[in-house]
């Protein structure tokens, strides 16, 4: 049976139920009514017609309450955010629409998981494909060009060599450059060293490029799934990418440990806050939390900082 014929037959039950009742109630009261209509019967016509148009209007109304709920929900879903469910599950007919619209909502999510899985897998070999380029290629060719010029300050003239000196020095920053950009594009610290390490060189790392302190305490767990790992690298990476660029903080917190809802990563700062909107990269986050399971908020009253916790269930 479709949901409108469902419908339909909800409305008429509850009209005719609430005019039958009017019937009786007028077949079985010693009320009468003359032909023509005397004016002093009138109020309790108009009486009976108040009372039959309320209960009919409470039944309709009772009965489709939860499809406001359904509108509201339509109007405000977000695939990023898995509360958005309807937990009203109606009566009757009601419910099993409500039922079917969250199985949609799950297919739906189940879906975008599966894209921004496949996605970020591909960004993330995008990124080490750049990454290695940049080490073997670019900086391999960068430290030639400072080894030739090394040769060359030693054999040049006095009146050339501070000259010379300060272009091999451009040319050792640039190539500090550019291994600072490959690192930050592919952790090899991750791979080799583990989470605690490479938690450890991106927290004194950011330190030293935007002048904040970062107060740490990790904990990592043994036998971390890699790509939990991976996740929790890159939201502590974004996350304290944001405190630099938009917070306007004095310092910053990183903490990861295992607490009673999981394992729980948070980076505080002390910054402006007010944060009301999900922008590019917190909504990155999010689709990296939903990969491996995981819950992210974001608290971040006006004026007090910001906090950003991801909590992956044990």
């Amino acid at each position: 049976m479709s949901v409108h014929t469902a419908l339909f037959r909800r409305l008429f039950l509850i009209n005719g139920l609430v005019f039958t009742v009017g019937t009786l109630v007028l077949a079985l009261s010693p009320a009468t009514v003359s032909s023509p209509v005397v004016l002093t019967e009138l109020p309790v016509l108009l009486v009976g017609l108040a009372v039959i148009l309320a209960a009919n209007a409470l039944l309709v109304r009772t009965s489709l309450a939860p499809l406001g709920s359904l509108a509201t929900l339509m109007q405000r879903v977000d695939l990023l955010h898995h509360d958005d469910r309807l937990t009203d599950g109606g009566n009757g007919d009601l419910a099993h629409l409500i039922s079917t619209f969250n199985e949609m909502l799950d297919r739906l999510e189940a879906e975008r998981n599966a894209a921004s899985a496949h996605a970020l897998a591909a960004q993330e070999g995008e990124r080490q494909r750049i990454a290695r380029e940049l080490h073997d290629e670019i900086g391999q060719s960068l430290t030639v060009v400072l080894l030739g010029l090394k040769r060359v300050v030693d054999r040049a003239p006095d009146d050339l060599r501070e000259e010379l000196r300060g272009v091999a020095e451009g040319v050792r920053s640039s190539l500090d450059e550019v291994r600072g950009v490959a690192r930050r594009l592919r952790p090899g610290v991750l791979s080799d060293l583990g989470l605690h390490s490479a938690l450890t060189a991106l927290s004194s790392e950011f330190s030293q490029a935007s002048g904040l302190p970062v107060t740490r305490r990790v904990e990592v767990p043994h036998g971390l799934d890699g790509d939990v790992e991976l996740v929790l690298y890159r939201i502590a990476q974004e996350g304290l990418t944001n405190v630099a660029r938009h917070a306007a903080a004095t310092r910053a917190e990183l903490t990861l440990g295992q607490e009673q809802a999981g394992l729980t990563l948070r980076i505080r700062d002390n910054g402006r806050g007010g944060v009301t909107r999900d922008g590019a990269g917190i909504r990155g986050m999010r689709e990296r939390a939903l990969l491996v399971g995981a819950r992210l908020t974001v608290e971040s009253p006006p004026g007090e900082g910001t906090e950003v916790v991801l909590v992956v269930p044990a």
